[in-house]
């Protein structure tokens, strides 16, 4: 009789109604160590424990169920059907770092068993995902995700293969510190005797492999594609990552059918990536090939992807209605491959166990899922903004400023022979101002001298130099193991600096232009920045990007070029988003990137205003006051830039107008401030310098100053950031005037039409004089 549908409640009859209507027979008499199949590897012993660990995946799932019924629980994407996956678990070491899929209970569950005997509670840590507890040990209640340091699962709450491109990187980590490449951890701690670094070992064994799993729809995705590609990519060009991917197909996304063969064709023809296929619903398949797998890959240290058939039971949620997209025998045939079924059946015709002492451990471990739920349903939940928020991006500026000054005496005192080498004997406060794009360099170079294991990467980065020569002679000074050039892809870019700072690396990766960030910027807002929320702080992916960006550029641009949308990287919670005018400040908000990479983990964009890389003057042509001098070490303390700190600059009285404004904004309001002082009309520019987060108590304290506002912003009228000033200024209570000249919402077109859009100094001017004259 076929199944209409398949409901927690039928699964869990279904499977006690097949055990019971098996024959009776003989006592067990299997031998545990012996092999459940011939060639398998899966002795009796490993069978049992897989099948309690897939027993306990199963009843978290009906638990779910229930929970969501009685309104107690949150989530109920399961993992029935895919509970084949504990024997990809028992492949692996415990010590191999694994980013998993949503379906991985089973998987979760044999690793927690393979550790000493309760020190991961598996059906406690799930159950508490499932009601949102505060006290779950990886996110607190934020999202249900698999994630524990003790199992070294990596926690994701990926479902369309954005966590792959991390996992890429992370597998680049793992061999770079096998290599001894990288010198040393970045947790920002030192030792007091040398004022230099502690070295931190690597987190994992030097031959771990990092395991990433997905779903079949996934394959499709941009993501997806990146990562296999870059996979690929880096193992033809002879870099190494020990990284296995593990596919776990079950034809279905959410009610989208796979196409037959598709997934399989689509694995099989990835160049540079070795194809492994098993039945992920035959526990002694899944097991023999995943070894085989996880061997291949250990040993040569190259990619490799395992391809699980599955299927899914019980629909895609809670609240799925499979019968609108699937036959009543669709649903039935996937019945009959029920993995716990299949594995019992293993091990009944191994001679290992009885259908009814399989049931009694089925019920056994069922009533210790209910009892921990009733025990958890009720936990406290986040009570407030305030816990919520705790991990999200935590600001310690008194550390940054400590571990800033820590590198200027290092600098000045241990590394100065190594300063003296690397810059050829020229350090750069010896040779006279500098342009913004001079000061990036010199300090970029002197970033890597004092932290070896920060490298810088991107599209043609190492041996052009960039493409307005930023990192022109890096590669030359630190060599191509540090300063490289990647494939031209933007999501790997940054997910190879996901998986690097992760892996114990300080990357500095750049994008090439701003507008090329739009295409994977789900990597900093999906990946990068919720890394610390979803795990309290345990993990984390500390990383500067630097791209260039903004408009203004004469004799080249259009909107590829000349890009000035900054309200996605606004948007991005806990994103530290640094914009730079001038040489002086683009040294010191560098220097602070780092350190709170450093210190706290942080994530920040390092956004450099391409019009104002070789810029030299400011009023007049040859005055030269556009260049600033390079701090020496010794004035890098006094220097510092805190995150969401100002700068203001005067002319004349500087007590009838203030300008806030940030970017190519500060040159040319500062051009039209020295005009308005020639007249008596004192003004301050305010260069807010940090776009996220906005320095609010500067803002709030110049407009006071004055009782006019002009906002500065060369974004976009439309979601720019001059609305953030002005709505910072609103919440703050200012009552004073305020006007605003901004860009049109438009794309920028190429050449000289682009001054039509942008904004001028001369419409700077006349709202500035508009303003004073009210």
């Amino acid at each position: 009789m076929l199944c209409s549908v398949s409901t927690s409640h039928d699964l869990d009859e279904r499977f006690r109604s097949a055990l019971a209507a098996w024959p009776a027979s003989t006592p067990p008499n299997g031998d545990p160590h012996a092999t459940v199949r011939p060639d398998s590897g899966l002795t009796g012993t490993m069978a049992r424990e897989l099948f309690d660990a897939q027993v306990t995946s199963r009843h978290l799932d009906l638990a779910a169920r229930r929970l969501r019924a009685d309104g107690a629980g949150y989530y109920t994407i399961g993992s029935a059907g895919h509970e084949g996956n504990a024997g990809v678990a028992a492949a692996l070491r415990p010590t191999d770092p694994a980013l998993l899929h949503y379906r991985s209970g089973a998987f979760y569950a044999a690793r927690a068993a393979q550790l000493a005997e309760g020190k991961v509670d598996a059906i406690r840590d799930v159950l508490r995902g499932v009601v949102a507890s505060a006290a779950e040990p990886i996110a607190g209640g934020r999202h249900k995700v698999f994630g524990s340091t003790d199992l070294n699962v990596i926690p994701t709450t990926s479902t369309i293969a954005s966590h792959l491109p991390r996992a890429v990187g992370l597998a680049f980590a793992v061999e770079r510190s096998r290599q001894g490449l990288d010198a040393r951890g970045s947790s920002g701690r030192h030792a007091a005797d040398s004022g230099q670094p502690v070295l931190v070992p690597p987190a994992w064994p030097r031959d771990a492999v990092v395991l990433c799993s997905f779903g079949d729809a996934s394959v499709n995705h941009a993501s997806a594609v990146a990562a296999f590609n870059t996979a690929g990519w880096s193992d033809f060009t002879g870099l190494r990552l020990p990284l296995l991917f593990v596919c776990e197909d079950n034809g279905l996304g959410i009610s989208v059918r796979s196409p037959a063969g598709w997934v399989g064709e689509t694995l099989r023809s990835r160049p540079g990536i070795r194809y492994f296929h098993a039945d992920g619903c035959d526990l002694a398949d899944t097991y023999a090939v995943a070894r085989s797998a996880v061997s291949w890959v250990r040993r040569h240290r190259r990619p490799a992807v395992l391809h699980l058939r599955t299927v899914r039971l019980m629909g895609h949620a809670g609240a799925d209605a499979e019968l609108a997209y699937r036959t009543p025998a669709e649903i039935e045939h996937d019945l009959t491959l029920d993995p716990l079924l299949r594995t019992a059946r293993l091990l009944v015709d191994a001679g290992q166990a009885s259908p009814m002492e399989l049931l009694s451990r089925y019920d056994e471990i069922g009533w210790r899922v209910q009892q921990t739920a009733a025990q958890v349903r009720d936990e406290p939940k986040l009570a407030s903004a305030a816990e919520v928020v705790a991990p999200l991006a935590p600001r310690r500026p008194l550390r940054v400023a400590k571990t800033i000054a820590r590198a200027a005496e290092r600098a000045a005192g241990a590394a100065l022979a190594e300063r003296h080498r690397v810059f050829g004997g020229r350090l750069p406060e010896q040779t006279g101002p500098q342009t913004l794009a001079q000061a990036v360099n010199a300090t970029l170079t002197d970033l890597m001298i004092s932290h070896p294991q920060a490298m810088v990467f991107g599209e043609d980065v190492a041996r052009k130099g960039g493409v307005y020569g930023v990192t022109k002679g890096l590669r030359d000074r630190f060599g191509p193991a540090r300063v490289f050039d990647t494939l031209l892809d933007e999501t790997s870019i940054l997910g190879l600096g996901l998986g690097a700072g992760l892996g114990g690396l300080l990357p500095i990766p750049e994008i090439q232009y701003l507008a090329y960030l739009h295409n994977a910027e789900d990597q900093l807002r999906g990946e990068a920045a919720s890394m610390r929320f979803f795990s309290q702080g345990a993990y984390r992916n500390p990383m500067v990007v630097r791209i260039a960006g903004l408009a203004y550029q004469k004799g080249f641009g259009g909107h590829f070029h000349n890009d000035h949308s900054v309200a996605v990287l606004r948007d991005i919670p806990g994103l530290v988003v640094a914009v730079p005018s001038r040489a002086d400040d683009a040294a010191a908000m560098l220097r602070t990137c780092v350190a709170a990479a450093e210190v706290d983990g942080t994530v920040s964009v390092f956004l450099e205003p391409i019009a104002l890389y070789h810029t030299r003057d400011l009023h007049t042509d040859g005055d030269g006051g556009w260049l600033s001098p390079y701090a020496a070490p010794d004035r890098w303390a006094d220097t510092h830039v805190p995150v969401g700190r100002a700068r203001s600059h005067s002319y004349g009285t500087g007590d009838r107008l203030t300008v806030l404004t940030f970017g190519n904004g500060v040159r040319m309001s500062l051009r039209v401030a020295a005009r308005l002082a020639e007249e008596g009309h004192g003004c301050r520019v305010v260069d807010l310098r940090w776009l996220a987060p906005l320095p609010l108590a500067d803002i709030v304290r110049e407009a006071g100053a004055t009782g006019r506002v002009l906002v500065v912003d060369e974004t976009r009228r439309s979601g720019g950031v001059g609305e953030g000033v002005l709505a910072a200024l609103v919440d703050a209570g200012y009552v004073g005037l305020a006007r605003r000249v901004a860009a049109v919402d438009t794309f920028l077109p190429l050449g000289p039409a682009a001054d039509h859009v942008l904004v001028g100094e001369d419409a700077i001017e006349r709202a500035a004089r508009a303003l004073l004259a009210a």
